[in-house]
């Protein structure tokens, strides 16, 4: 039976002049072969040139009027009626994809999600129909708690670049105009689905998930950090003969349980390298995988031009990758790595206390990249949580963090994954390289590292890590004194403490005890 074949749902919000419902991967690659702006790559795939190359947090709205409740941007709800009237009535004269499945796939936590989108932007389907769960034998009872309804080829005349990204949280729907950009599809299901597990009293985090085996025991690893920062390269990373969980987003519940949300992975692919990263360079490489805005000359892929855009990208499916785990699997979270991509005195690894990990998890810092957009690229800055999708106000994220903190025997790090000392045009400079990243989780997980008090901020740093061959990326102090730039250190550590003080003032009801952890 062909898509268009099946009964239409009465629960669609509108009836598109022709709608494809639930149609197959395979009719999907069909549609998207068809996309002028789509070419078949080397390994057989598809790679999907963009016109929108990033996520659109400017264009991005919450729907309310009571603005206090949330701490980003918002419309009315009669804005938000007048734009989804606009949006239904391009809709009926379109041909639609109907795409349905699950975000998590435990039956007593997973999240019924639909996907509206136009045919003309069948790669959108078809990555978002690999990252749901699949539906159960028998859907015909099959109920959406989140819709996601978009419109990649209609402006929305006014809002930043014509673009908006209409978020209702009463009503679970986020409505997407002029962006083909195929994380728009990805976050507006995650982003009502953060409220959702805030409302169950746990935590939506921005963290991928990995399971280290250590002698007979399984620990349980989350990582938390902004897209381009190395989450999904620390994921992959294998230690110990490690499995991979989940890539981007994971519920953490009082007493540390952990529920999964997709079935794949959105990676980034500039500068994949298979010596490095051959987890994912193989799974990428993978017929099944659907790519954008990878720069390609003929059928070629090539992985380290950025002419385009930094942020090429590719959706790659979980039994893809090797040594993937069901997260019904995981279990409760033994440690907690909160990634900063920074460039002088912090540390590749540092551990920290229960005050000071809420602390550093609310303050989210890290350098921009091109994940979102050339506003942040290479700036420093602190996003809560380092979870860009989280839809209320920023303080309940710090709050709830402490709180879990109580509940569950929860081990937290942080870890810096880019330079110490200084940009790369500074030549006593130093990188954090995967593999000494990859040590540091390794000797958390075997708890093989010895630790020392650092006298600047309070926290643990490392005497020694095994595999790990330079003390002064576990003590940045350390080369800045060697270097003659002692003072500039100094220099470094006053202003970081006191922005940081500044930056905790911004989030009206931050428990007090968070604040102080910087201090």
């Amino acid at each position: 039976m062909s898509a268009e074949a099946h009964p239409l749902p009465g629960n669609l919000p509108v009836q598109p002049k022709k709608t494809w419902f639930r149609p197959s991967i395979e009719q999907l690659r069909e549609f998207g072969a068809e996309m002028p702006n789509a070419r078949e790559t080397e390994f057989g795939n598809l790679n999907v040139e963009t016109k929108v190359v990033s996520r659109s947090k400017a264009s991005t709205f919450i729907a309310t009027d009571d603005p206090s409740q949330h701490s980003d941007q918002t419309m009315t709800r009669a804005q938000f009626a007048e734009w989804a009237e606009k949006q239904d009535a391009y809709i009926r004269d379109q041909e639609m994809l109907v795409i349905d499945g699950y975000i998590g796939n435990d039956p007593e936590f997973r999240t019924a999600a639909r996907l509206i989108i136009e045919r003309a932007n069948a790669n959108i389907a078809a990555m978002q129909t690999l990252l749901y769960f699949p539906l159960d034998d028998d859907a015909a009872d099959f109920t959406p708690e989140v819709t996601v309804i978009y419109t990649p080829n209609l402006e929305a005349k006014g809002f930043p670049s014509d673009r908006l990204i209409a978020v209702d949280l009463e009503n679970n729907v986020t409505r997407v105009f002029n962006s083909d950009y195929f994380g728009e599809s990805k976050k507006g299901g995650l982003r009502m689905w953060n409220n959702m597990v805030q409302q169950r009293g746990g935590l939506a985090m921005h963290a991928g998930a990995k399971v280290i085996p250590v002698g007979d025991q399984k620990k349980v690893g989350l990582i938390v950090g902004l897209s381009g920062t190395g989450k999904t390269t620390t994921t992959f990373t294998r230690q110990n003969g490690s499995f991979a969980v989940q890539d981007d987003f994971i519920a953490l519940m009082p007493g540390g349980h952990v529920y999964g949300t997709e079935n794949g992975c959105f990676a980034k692919t500039y500068s994949l390298d298979p010596e490095f990263e051959p987890t994912i360079y193989k799974a990428v490489t993978s017929p099944n995988a659907w790519l954008e805005n990878v720069s390609q000359d003929g059928k070629k892929l090539d992985f380290h031009d950025d002419s385009y855009t930094q942020n090429g990208r590719a959706v790659v499916r979980m039994a893809d990758v090797e040594n993937a785990m069901d997260p019904r699997e995981m279990g409760k979270a033994d440690f907690l790595l909160i990634l900063n991509c920074n460039e002088n005195v912090i540390p590749a690894v540092a551990k920290l206390n229960r005050e000071q990990a809420a602390a550093y998890f609310m303050l989210g810092e890290t350098k921009g990249t091109s994940a979102g957009g050339i506003e942040e690229a290479g700036k420093s800055l602190r996003v809560p949580g380092t979870n860009p999708f989280f839809p209320l106000l920023h303080a309940e994220q710090g709050n709830r963090f402490l709180e879990l903190m109580d509940s569950c025997e929860l081990e937290v790090y942080l870890m810096n994954t880019g330079r110490v000392g200084g940009k790369d045009t500074e030549p006593t400079s130093k990188k954090v390289k995967i593999p000494h990243s990859s040590a540091c989780v390794k000797g958390i997980a075997d708890g093989t590292i010895e630790w020392e008090t650092d006298p600047d901020f309070g926290y643990q740093v490392a005497k020694s890590v095994p595999d790990f061959d330079d003390e002064e990326l576990l003590q940045p102090r350390k080369l800045y004194e060697r270097t003659g730039r002692g003072e500039e250190y100094s220099a470094l550590v006053e202003k970081l403490k006191h922005d940081r003080v500044q930056y905790m003032d911004k989030w009206p009801g931050l428990n007090e005890t968070i604040k102080k952890a910087v201090q």
